[in-house]
């Protein structure tokens, strides 16, 4: 099938049957009993959990969509949504609570692209991660809400702004050729982030997510990392500067995903802002240090972006319909390019999963790593690519990969054990050695008084 027609074809997929859903905002109560009654209607696909409490001790529940809820399949990638991190830019909300009602009455009608997408991949979504400043900004409504009114969580700080700093990390790691993924966290990070922080923190170390979008309003485009310039440290004036992964080919692809599948965001006019294709580079447009995108590509092996989806960012009830209808193509779209670039499982010479092997593509400075039972999943645009997997113990393993425009290429690497050679001992000839001396030869040079590392 032509590439030109995949979207056509799957938004017809989507129309048919298309069930009515009711079109309100959902305060914290009313938002709880929507997610458990679609988990009541979708029973054998899904499950609720929550990741923690914020502030005010509210729960941050996400609703799962998986043929085997609960259970971590090999192979199969991890996908999230999340929502609402601004308590008062409310769309990706709603939008998030009717995609979970959309894909659960598609499943049960047999909408064959929506059946595919629940059984091949687990998808996770959580529609408010705020909910307190969400609270807030619904006793104003949509009509007198202010710009800032709710924006941040219940002590007055901005969740986007409050994960650990690893981008200065990253920067000077670079220079010194330091790691390139998986930048360690700081030693007292825990007590400078919020409870909603600190739990989301722990959610995506916990899942090894392979794709995300992060919700927002106040413009409409799609914003991929990196959020800070590397030359945020000149405060003299505000700098734009593009500063790119070394992904930045495919997150550009990952952002034209949604904005061409959006009815509008594609054109680049919105907002009175304008964006070529309707996405951006993070820094260019202005540089944000702490944020949670750069933090899932530098932390862990998820690549998320920014989905800035409405000019209102409280837009009124008679408007949602509309930005529903606009979304669901892109938000059914977006979970589908998880499925590509190359997969696998690294293991050893009896078939044992090694979890935490490093997976690095020769050309690209970004490694991403293994899972607990030793599957991958490396995003990666159509071309041939040479890949290594090593382990620690293991000898390292390179081979020549080829990625389609369709479905990612299956790629196994099966690790040999490093083997390790014990000095062959000489037996000296002619001469005997004393007591004194043979103490001398044996003892461990590390302890001998003068050497040290």
């Amino acid at each position: 099938m032509a590439r030109w027609l995949r979207p056509l074809v799957g938004a017809l997929l989507l129309l048919e049957g298309a069930a009515a859903l009711s079109f309100l905002h959902h305060r914290y109560e009313e938002l709880v009993q929507a997610l458990f009654r679609v988990q009541s209607q979708c029973p054998y696909v899904t499950r609720i959990y929550s990741i923690g409490r914020s502030v005010e001790g509210r729960h941050l529940y996400v609703l799962e969509f998986s043929d085997y809820p609960g259970i971590h399949e090999p192979l199969e990638p991890e996908f999230k949504y999340v929502g609402n991190m601004h308590g008062n830019e409310v769309l990706g909300r709603e939008l998030l609570l009717q995609l979970s009602e959309f894909l659960c009455e598609e499943y049960r009608r047999g909408n064959e692209r929506i059946t595919r997408l629940i059984h091949d991949t687990r998808i996770h979504i959580m529609p408010s991660m705020n909910p307190d400043g969400y609270e807030v900004a619904a006793k104003q409504g949509p009509d007198s809400n202010g710009y800032l009114t709710g924006r941040n969580n219940a002590n007055g700080v901005d969740l986007n702004r409050n994960f650990p700093d690893l981008n200065t990390l990253m920067y000077y790691s670079r220079e010194i050729s330091g790691p390139n993924h998986h930048i360690p966290l700081p030693d007292n990070w825990k007590s400078q982030v919020e409870p909603e922080t600190l739990a989301v923190i722990q959610w995506i170390s916990s899942y090894n997510f392979v794709l995300s979008a992060n919700l927002h309003g106040g413009a409409v485009v799609a914003n991929y990392p990196y959020d800070k310039s590397q030359d945020q440290r000149f405060r003299s004036h505000r700098r734009t500067v593009n500063t790119p992964t070394p992904d930045d080919k495919l997150f550009q692809k990952l952002a034209k995903t949604y904005s061409y599948a959006h009815s509008w965001m594609h054109r680049g006019w919105n907002c009175g802002d304008y964006f070529a294709d309707g996405i951006t580079n993070g820094a260019s447009w202005y540089s944000l240090s702490k944020g949670m995108q750069d933090f899932n590509y530098l932390y862990t092996n998820c690549f998320e972006i920014t989905l800035e989806l409405s000019c209102n960012k409280f837009p009124p009830e008679e408007d949602l319909e509309r930005q529903w209808m606009a979304n669901r193509e892109a938000l059914v779209a977006f979970i589908e390019e998880v499925h590509q670039g190359i997969k696998g499982m690294v293991s050893d010479e009896n078939n044992n999963g090694i979890a935490g092997a490093v997976i690095s593509v020769r050309g690209i400075s970004h490694d991403i790593t293994s899972g607990d039972m030793g599957d991958y999943f490396r995003l990666l645009l159509p071309g041939t690519y040479t890949v290594t997997a090593s382990a620690e113990g293991y000898q390292p393993l390179t081979v020549t990969a080829t990625v389609g425009p369709a479905a990612p290429s299956l790629v196994h690497f099966q690790l040999k054990q490093e083997v390790v050679r014990k000095p062959t001992e000489r037996k000296a000839s002619g001469t005997r050695m004393n007591n004194k001396a043979l103490q001398k030869k044996v003892v461990p040079r590390a302890t001998r008084r003068g050497t040290q590392r």
